[in-house]
């Protein structure tokens, strides 16, 4: 093997922070070469201000460092010119996943409730760190435009990269994540109408790059109104997972937020019930919102959509999964021998069984 071609051999080891796939793949790497025990390696940046060039200049200086005969790693940053760019979306284009496809592979998980405060929010940023820690690619819209707070529960500060019209969606613990928050200066509200909406979930979907996902988690606003409409239309083979706490007021309204199925055809994969009871100091249990509600919608939703809606998961109420948010670090990574994190990964692993096979689609042949 020559030298040029081990560099490049240890340079395929090096994943774009943002695109999670190879830099040798992007085309980002422009030459590489050794001599007399240096090493010189020229990386091409997609954007000027790219915010992960620390990292990748760390990475490559890493993996060539490791090559037999180097003894030292100069590491020159670029940037891609317009032409370079361009087929660098052309390959990604290529590659890309449309979700709305029926034939697609990626399971699409759109988490619900009937009102605010159930902490629908926290479980669906739970799932996803759980299902990324268990090596699964995966990707979490945070539809709910109005109320967004996927941004701060993922612990992510930095905007997403823009290469021209692309959009390069951060990656925390993980997962892909997209939000409108990320595009604001501040705190501000946003104060949009239903097409308004209807358009952003559409950019999320096609101008962010997810790449090949197994698991596309979508936060969608409590209720039943435009944006969980919009999911049906864009996204057909979303199925849906109804939060709810115990409380009566609580599943009623989730009762009406898991029955749009009926009109938009979409499955309801199951009921979780969240703040089921405050374990005491000594070991008893305190039902805080009462009993039996996810239960009992599990039991509704059966049989007004006449297929087995089933109780997934009764989360206990914890000051873990508060600190998590606040830190940014969801309560499975952040504690996970505590008795919530056990349940959200235990949950996290029934929503994840889903094999990405080809078993019952159809397939195009020729002879």
């Amino acid at each position: 093997m020559t030298d040029s071609a081990a560099l490049r051999r240890a340079l395929d080891t090096v994943i774009d922070p943002e695109l999670r796939r190879p830099i040798t793949e992007l085309g980002m790497v422009e030459s590489a070469q050794l001599h007399d025990g240096t090493a010189k390696v020229k990386v091409l940046l997609t954007i000027a201000g790219c915010p992960m060039r620390s990292t990748i200049e760390s990475d490559v200086t890493t993996a060539v460092a490791a090559v037999a005969g180097v003894q030292q790693v100069e590491v020159t940053l670029g940037v891609m010119d317009p032409h370079q760019r361009a087929e660098l979306r052309d390959r990604l284009k290529a590659k890309r996943t449309v979700f709305s496809d029926p034939d697609s592979l990626t399971r699409i998980i759109a988490v619900a409730s009937g009102k605010g405060g159930v902490g629908k929010s926290s479980v669906t940023a739970n799932l996803a760190a759980a299902m990324a820690a268990n090596g699964l690619k995966v990707g979490l819209i945070d539809a709910d435009v109005h109320g967004f707070s996927i941004p701060s529960l993922m612990g992510i500060t930095q905007p997403p990269t823009r290469v021209d019209e692309m959009i390069l969606p951060p990656v925390a613990h993980g997962v892909k994540v997209i939000s409108i928050g990320m595009f604001l200066d501040s705190n501000q509200p946003v104060i949009w109408r239903g097409p308004m909406l209807h358009r952003a979930l559409e950019q999320f979907l096609t101008d962010v790059y997810f790449g090949d996902l197994d698991v596309l988690l979508l936060d969608l606003p409590p209720g039943t109104g435009d944006m969980a409409i919009s999911v049906s239309q864009l996204l057909p083979n979303s199925e849906l997972l109804v939060i709810t706490t115990p409380q009566s007021t609580a599943t009623a309204v989730a009762e009406r937020a898991g029955t749009i199925a009926l009109q938009t055809k979409q499955k309801v994969i199951g009921v979780v019930e969240n703040m089921s009871y405050l374990r005491l100091p000594d070991g008893s249990k305190m039902e805080i919102f009462g009993s039996g509600g996810g239960g009992r919608l599990s039991e509704s939703l059966s049989s007004q959509l006449e297929y087995m809606v089933p109780l997934l998961a009764q989360l206990p109420l914890e000051v873990a999964v508060r600190v998590g948010s606040d830190e940014g670090v969801p309560v499975v990574l952040s504690t996970p021998e505590s008795p919530v994190a056990q349940s959200l990964r235990e949950l996290a692993i029934k929503l994840g069984q889903r094999p990405r096979g080809l078993a019952g689609r159809s397939l195009p042949m020729s002879f």
